[in-house]
C-alpha cells in the first residue's frame, strides 16, 4: 500500500475528477497523508488566467520538496504541460485518466458499481461528460478536455445513486459545458438525465452546474419544464452570457447571442417564483469598446443575476484571442471596478428582499466558526450562526427566518419546532 495527497483546483469538475482518482486509490488499498508523509502527491491544476498559472507552478514547486513523487494533472496540465518542464519542475504531467494506473503502478484499481464514492461532506459531486462544443476564441481549457464525451444517462444515474447511498445530500452535476451533455450520441439528454436523478429515492437536493446558453437555448423550455416539476432540483441555473455585445459574443466566437440568452431567462422566469440566475461576464476583451461595454452592464442591469461572476480579459497562450491587440490594463480595470459595483448593488437587493420570510433550507457545509452554510430552494446562501446551539450540522433540513443580509449572503435563524402535544 501507499499514501497519497491529492490537492484540486479551480472548478467543481475539476474537483469531480479528483473525486474519481482518490476512488481508484482507495479501492487500491491506497490512503490519504499530509504532503510531507505522502508518497505522492497528485496536483489537479486550472489554467484560467495567467495568475492561476502562476499560482500552480508556485504550489507544484511547494509540492515537489515535499513529496517523495509529483503527479501533476488537470486543465493547465494537459494544455500548458511544458510550462512545468520549462520552470524545471521534476513532475510526471499526465491525463486524468492515467493517474490512478501510475500510482498503482500499472495495477488495475477495483473499484466496483456498488463501491462509496467520495464524499465533501454531505457533497456530492457527480460530471456527467468531459469536454464541450465550443470553440471559444479565448478558451485555453478546450485544449485539455476536448469535444464534449457523454457516457449513457443509465450511467450517471448508478453514479447518482451510488453517492445517495454513500450519504450525498446534494449532488452537484457538473461538466464543462452540461447544457450539451448527449450531443455526442446525437440527441440532447439532459432533461432526461435530471428526471432520473430526481426520481433516485431519498432526501438530497440536486444542483446543476454551467450550462453554456447556445446549449441550452433549444432545450430552454422542456429544461424549465423539469425544474418546475422537480422539487429536488434546486431552482439554480448558471448561464454564463459573457457579454451584452453580439460583436462582442461573435468575436469570442460564443454560439449565442443576447436574444438567446434573454429567451433562456425568460422560459425560467415563466415557470419558477423564486429562483437564482447565476452569469458571467467577461470585461476587457480586446475589441470590447465603451459602448459594448455598456451593453453589458444595461444586460445586468435588465436581467438582475442574482449570482455574478465578474473576470478581466487575460490572453491564454494557443488561442486565437491571444494574437489580438489587447486593452491596456487600466481600462480593464476600470471596467471591472464599475461592473463589480453593479454586481454587488444586483445581488445584494437579492438577499435583501429575503429579510423577513421564512425559507426550508438544507445545511450543506460548516461556516466560519460555529456556523452552519445552508442552501434555501433557489441555491442562495443562508447563514446560521450558533449552529451547535441549535444542534445544527451539515446535512440537517431546517426551517429558518432570514433576519438579515450581506451583500452575497443572508442569516436566517432556526424557527423553532411547535412541541408536540401531550397524550
Amino acid at each position: 500500500m501507499a499514501s497519497y495527497h491529492i490537492e484540486t483546483y479551480g472548478c467543481t469538475s475539476n474537483r469531480g475528477e479528483s473525486r474519481r482518482i482518490e476512488r481508484a486509490l482507495r479501492d487500491g488499498g491506497h490512503y490519504p497523508a499530509p504532503p510531507k508523509e505522502a508518497d505522492v502527491a497528485i496536483l489537479n491544476t486550472c489554467t484560467v488566467v495567467e495568475k492561476t498559472e502562476d499560482n500552480m507552478l508556485r504550489r507544484a514547486r511547494e509540492l515537489e520538496g515535499e513529496a517523495a513523487d509529483l503527479l501533476v494533472t488537470g486543465c493547465m496540465a494537459l494544455a500548458q504541460g511544458e510550462q512545468f518542464r520549462d520552470a524545471g519542475i521534476d513532475a510526471r504531467v499526465l491525463h486524468w485518466d492515467e493517474v490512478p494506473g501510475a500510482v498503482l503502478n500499472g495495477e488495475c484499481p477495483t473499484t466496483t458499481p456498488d463501491g462509496e464514492p467520495v464524499l465533501d461532506g454531505v457533497v456530492g459531486i457527480l460530471p456527467i461528460a468531459r469536454g464541450c462544443m465550443s470553440n471559444c476564441s479565448y478558451c485555453i481549457t478546450k485544449f485539455a478536455t476536448g469535444r464534449i464525451d457523454s457516457p449513457p444517462v443509465a450511467e450517471n444515474v448508478r453514479e447518482a445513486r451510488a453517492l445517495v447511498h454513500a450519504g450525498a445530500k446534494e449532488i452537484r452535476v457538473t461538466g464543462q459545458d452540461t447544457g450539451v451533455y448527449g450531443w455526442d450520441t446525437g440527441e440532447r439528454k439532459l432533461p432526461e438525465l435530471l428526471d432520473r436523478i430526481c426520481d433516485i429515492d431519498g432526501e438530497f437536493r440536486v444542483r446543476l452546474g454551467m450550462a453554456n446558453p447556445g446549449g441550452v437555448h433549444g432545450i430552454r423550455d422542456e429544461l424549465a419544464d423539469v425544474f418546475a416539476r422537480n422539487e429536488k432540483l434546486y431552482d439554480f441555473i448558471h448561464l454564463p452570457v459573457q457579454s451584452g455585445s453580439d460583436e462582442v459574443l461573435a468575436e469570442m466566437r460564443r454560439q449565442h447571442r443576447v436574444e438567446k440568452f434573454r429567451e433562456t431567462v425568460a422560459a425560467f422566469d415563466d415557470r419558477l417564483d423564486h429562483w437564482t440566475l447565476s452569469t458571467d461576464f467577461i470585461v476587457g476583451f480586446p475589441t470590447e469598446t465603451d459602448a459594448d461595454h455598456e451593453r453589458s452592464m444595461e444586460l445586468l442591469r435588465e436581467v438582475r443575476p442574482e449570482k455574478i461572476n465578474v473576470t478581466r480579459f487575460s490572453k491564454r497562450p494557443g488561442t486565437d484571442a491571444a494574437d489580438l491587440k489587447g486593452l491596456g490594463g487600466q481600462t480593464k480595470k476600470d471596467r471591472s471596478k464599475s461592473m463589480s459595483a453593479l454586481k454587488r448593488e444586483v445581488v445584494a437587493e437579492a438577499y435583501q428582499s429575503m429579510v423577513g420570510e421564512r425559507r426550508e433550507v438544507l445545511a450543506v457545509e460548516p461556516g466560519t466558526g460555529n456556523s452552519v452554510k445552508c442552501r434555501d430552494s433557489a441555491y442562495r446562501q443562508v447563514i446560521v450562526r450558533d449552529a451547535e446551539e441549535y444542534g445544527v450540522e451539515p446535512g440537517d433540513v431546517l426551517e429558518v427566518e432570514v433576519t438579515a443580509a450581506e451583500p452575497v449572503y443572508c442569516f436566517g435563524e432556526p424557527v423553532a419546532r411547535a412541541e408536540a402535544p401531550a397524550d
